[in-house]
């Protein structure tokens, strides 16, 4: 990039800033992306990253970004090894058919589970066959792929948005629960998640239930490197520490669905807050010194099923003048 300008300046580095970036690096913009965290600790790392809408609104807005996410995510799975995505089938409990919106006539072979598909205590399910990512290794791609577009990453961490605006004209807001503090928005409150990752006993299929009211879910990935059990939603909780009691708890949950994931040798405890609020922030707004500021945060446990459609939204901001 010459001299080092920039057009645009992402802030944040998880799947949300990453896809962001990629989009306005790909439409030929000169893009780099700060992000306080190496990749591999943000909270896109530690997510289950189902493709399936979880604690985000407003609804109106959800099913076009859901929508357009899947078409990109459909042609990633193309190349699996490299881009981390893989179409995986599975069974979402206690879902009806009729609390999907538009989308969900996109994800071939959506239907009832029958009756010999459900786990014992269970009375209902959707069988879906949607993706499901390998996050270290879909990080990892979308850097490469920002890269490529000309695109550059660096560690630095802000307190404010003027830095960033002093080097470019438009700033993009992808800090997740970090702008609570960056922009005092005391809606955007952290959701909690543990996980455990265990080694694979043969299990090839996700499944996920969760209890209307608890903090506690159920719900098995197997992802290349292991199989990934959850797991906790317990609101306005910032500890990042594993807790042993709740990790034995998730994986008894757990083999009540699949037994033999009792004897699974334990290969990583992982923690992450989602960063959830009453709806989506994606809007735009201009600073002080008249450099553009686009806000692309507050997605929940949904961030990674709807990176590509907000990222597409985020970009026509950034860029409408």
């Amino acid at each position: 990039m010459d001299g080092g300008k920039r057009d645009v300046l992402v802030v944040g580095g998880g799947v949300i800033g990453l896809t962001t970036a990629v989009v306005l690096a790909e439409d030929g913009h000169r893009v780099g992306l700060w992000t306080r965290d190496p990749l591999g600790r943000t909270t896109s790392a530690v997510a289950g990253a189902l493709f399936w809408p979880y604690r985000i609104e407003p609804e109106a807005e959800v099913g076009a970004w859901l929508e357009r996410s899947l078409s990109q995510y459909e042609q990633l799975a193309r190349r699996p090894d490299e881009t981390g995505v893989r179409i995986v089938p599975g069974l979402m409990t206690d879902t009806p058919m009729t609390d999907l919106g538009s989308w969900a006539a996109r994800v071939p072979g959506l239907r009832q589970a029958r009756g010999e598909e459900l786990p014992a205590g269970f009375g209902q399910a959707l069988r879906a066959t949607v993706p499901l990512i390998d996050m270290p290794v879909h990080l990892r791609y979308l850097k490469e792929r920002l890269r490529a577009a000309g695109g550059t990453v660096e560690r630095r961490t802000v307190t404010g948005f003027e830095e960033p605006a002093e080097l470019a004209p438009v700033v993009v807001d992808c800090t997740g629960i970090g702008a609570r503090v960056l922009m005092a928005d005391a809606s955007l409150y952290p959701v909690r998640g543990q996980v455990v990752v265990v080694e694979n006993p043969g299990i090839d299929e996700w499944f996920v239930a969760s209890l209307p009211g608890s903090a506690d879910m159920t719900y098995v990935m197997p992802q290349p490197y292991g199989v990934l059990l959850g797991g906790t939603a317990t609101e306005h909780s910032w500890d990042l520490r594993p807790d042993p009691a709740e990790a034995e708890a998730i994986v008894a949950r757990c083999a009540r669905i699949h037994p033999a994931l009792a004897g699974a040798r334990v290969l990583e405890h992982r923690v992450g807050l989602r960063p959830a609020r009453p709806r989506v922030r994606l809007e735009a707004e201009t600073l002080p010194r008249g450099a553009r500021l686009v806000h692309n945060y507050g997605h929940g446990g949904a961030g990674v099923t709807v990176a590509w459609g907000c990222a597409r939204d985020a970009a026509r901001l950034a860029l409408d003048s």
